[in-house]
């Protein structure tokens, strides 16, 4: 590639920005165009240096990071968006990808997790510069930003079920430290309970999640799921 695509970096933490600068630039295709301590500098970046790509912190001083991503949206930039946070509770997660993040990255992570996301990033941005139309197999490409999305659908899926949706699933669950119920990942997705469960139940059968049951002092037991690599 001959131009590399532009970033900016919005950290409020000194170390934190050196260490993924420096993760960034080892991929091939990126380089950082500059760095932001808040997200008020950072929105003042954008408008300056019209980057390609942000990554951003949720949680900082002087405007935190979702404000800043509704910011960069209300203001009609053409940018795309990757969260490296700390934030891990569901409703920060949902509102960050209802936002428009491309992916959402969490602190400690290792290089190999950013790597995965900025080659994804770079070829769904080869695909939007390369092609004038695009056929449901190319978007279904660029959505599915997962380790599965290059896999072909399983023909072994369910009647009712889609891979579209599973992929979103996984990718949600993915991203969690603990396991999390049927309601939780329907509230992330944005889909019916029942629907979510009847993914997580497949999912379980084929043994990509765990299932672990949380006992409490009333009511029935309630099923919270963990997904497991192989």
């Amino acid at each position: 590639m001959n131009k590399k695509i532009s970033v900016l970096l919005i950290e409020d933490d000194p170390m934190v920005q050196e260490v993924n600068k420096q993760f960034i630039q080892k991929v091939d295709g990126f380089t950082v165009i500059g760095i932001a301590g808040n997200g008020k500098e950072g929105i003042e970046l954008v408008r300056e240096l019209k980057p390609e790509l942000v990554i951003i912190d949720i949680y900082m001083p002087n405007q935190d990071g979702l404000e800043t991503l509704k910011q960069i949206r209300s203001e009609g930039h053409s940018i795309d968006v990757i969260a490296i946070t700390a934030a891990r509770d569901m409703e920060t997660v949902r509102r960050v990808l209802q936002n428009g993040a491309f992916d959402y990255i969490m602190k400690p992570f290792k290089f190999e997790r950013l790597q995965q996301s900025l080659k994804n990033y770079l070829l769904y941005h080869s695909q939007l510069k390369e092609k004038e139309k695009l056929t449901q197999k190319d978007v279904d490409t660029m959505l599915l930003n997962n380790k599965f999305k290059n896999k072909p659908e399983d023909p072994d899926l369910p009647k009712g079920l889609n891979q579209v949706t599973l992929d979103k699933i996984i990718r949600l669950l993915q991203n969690q430290k603990e396991p999390i119920s049927a309601e939780e990942v329907a509230e992330g997705i944005g889909i019916a309970r029942v629907t979510a469960r009847r993914y997580l139940d497949y999912l379980a059968k084929i043994k990509k999640v765990s299932i672990h049951v949380q006992y409490g002092s009333i009511g029935r037991p309630v099923n919270r799921y963990m997904f497991h690599s192989d």
